[in-house]
């Protein structure tokens, strides 16, 4: 049996503002992280509960979702309660100091603890892949990755100079990937002052990162979208183009280019 993620898909939105929609803000605020997790404007795939990182789910189930968020309105200031992989397996009175939540992803008892295995479980619905900060409803969007790319490329750029200044002006970065994760790059590589050329199958991830101005520029066009890199690189100007292909193909015909 294959789990239907989708079934009582429909759009998230967290409630704004200093009006309570629980019974405190201890459980007001995992409430809402949970929420803004699945925001459309968040999360990667929110019809199918994946906040990032292709199976990166914020919960288990929309019937768990349900569960959770009826659950952390109803729940009193002395209560904790306790999610399993993505769902609910009970609420218990502890005391106000306690958590109001408290979480666990992903855990395979040793001898079970491999992909085939997990995967089997995800498949059925039984198991839950909570990335790091999707399951844990603390994701904060790619801006949560980006120094961190962004000092890999600073420190890139300061061994290539061999100065401690140094930047990747005049450089080309050819990358590939522009989801939840890897759509920092182009970013990160344009505050350094570099040139990037980022390949992604899907259009939408590149439209989505130029919307966020993470991205400068959409091409289809292989020919204008090498062109347009290459001219900021001539020009040591940070600039960043996403070209729609599948990187498999694109980076050996860009190399047979440069051979050639």
């Amino acid at each position: 049996m294959k789990a239907d993620f989708t079934t009582g898909a429909r759009p998230v939105k967290a409630a704004r503002g200093t009006v309570l929609t629980a019974k405190s803000w201890q459980t007001e605020a995992p409430l809402r992280m949970l929420m803004n997790n699945l925001d459309p404007e968040v999360a990667e795939r929110p019809d199918d509960l994946v906040v990032y990182g292709g199976t990166g789910r914020a919960v288990r189930s929309w019937a768990a979702f349900d569960a959770i968020t009826r659950t952390l309105e109803t729940m009193e200031k002395d209560e904790t309660l306790l999610v399993q992989s993505g769902k609910p397996v009970g609420v218990f009175r502890t005391n106000e100091w306690a958590p109001r939540v408290l979480l666990a992803n992903s855990n395979l008892v040793g001898d079970w603890a491999n992909w085939p295995e997990f995967r089997r479980l995800e498949a059925e619905g039984l198991m839950m892949y909570g990335q790091m900060t999707a399951g844990s409803w603390i994701y904060i969007g790619t801006q949560g990755i980006l120094q961190g790319t962004f000092e890999t490329f600073a420190a890139i750029a300061r061994k290539l100079t061999g100065d401690e200044n140094g930047t990747l002006a005049g450089t080309l970065t050819l990358t590939g990937g522009c989801g939840g994760m890897g759509g920092a790059q182009p970013l990160a590589v344009t505050l350094n002052d570099g040139a990037c050329l980022i390949v992604d199958v899907d259009e939408s991830r590149l439209r989505r990162r130029a919307g966020k101005r993470y991205l400068d520029e959409v091409e289809t066009d292989l020919d204008t979208a090498i062109a347009k890199v290459l001219k900021a690189k001539e020009e040591r100007r940070g600039w960043s183009v996403g070209y729609v292909g599948n990187a498999a193909e694109v980076f050996p015909e860009i190399l047979r280019r440069h051979n050639a």
